[in-house]
């Protein structure tokens, strides 16, 4: 089973590195993973209608649970930019999760505002993809700016801000 699923991640990533678009991308797994993950069913209920694997057993557990999800799981076969897996939504969950406990730690409610605002900032600067203590170093350096255009300083369009007004002082000299 994990052979399987490793082809499926190998064929993914092909897909990622040739930049196909999401129908290259549904077309290309139809013919690259379509026979593996069949394979795959095929072994899954086989399994469990042969008596290989007691239903009760963790495996057993795990079996059919994907047999129960098999159109969900598969539906990267079927529907073009269906993502894999969902773990960009839980590694989301993960970092709201873990705030959630590090904030039992605030010792009052203007500290847990405060650490609100970082973390909806630090995941913001890591979606957008800028280094968040850079991005928060420039709020810092820039504030007075900041508060007059703050729409001119998000995580997703601060260096141009930058840029402009390096460029405006160089002009100036």
């Amino acid at each position: 089973m994990l052979e399987s699923l490793a082809v499926i991640y190998h064929n993914d990533e092909l897909t990622r590195q040739r930049n196909l678009s999401p129908q290259e991308r549904l077309v290309f797994h139809q013919a690259e993973s379509g026979p593996t993950m069949e394979e795959l069913h095929i072994w899954l209920v086989r399994q469990l209608e042969d008596r290989l694997v007691e239903p009760n057993s963790a495996l057993g557990g795990a079996i059919s649970y994907l047999l129960r999800h098999w159109e969900k799981l598969t539906l990267f076969l079927r529907v073009a930019g269906a993502p894999l897996d969902n773990n960009v939504c839980e590694r989301a969950l993960k970092k709201a999760i873990r705030h959630r406990r590090n904030s039992l730690f605030y010792k009052t409610c203007h500290g847990a505002h405060v650490g609100d605002v970082y973390m909806s900032l630090i995941h913001t600067c890591e979606l957008a993809e800028v280094n968040p203590f850079d991005y928060l170093t420039e709020l810092e350096r820039h504030a007075d700016e900041v508060s007059l255009n703050p729409q001119d300083w998000m995580p997703w369009n601060y260096r141009q801000t930058l840029d402009r007004t390096a460029a405006g002082h160089t002009a100036a000299r």
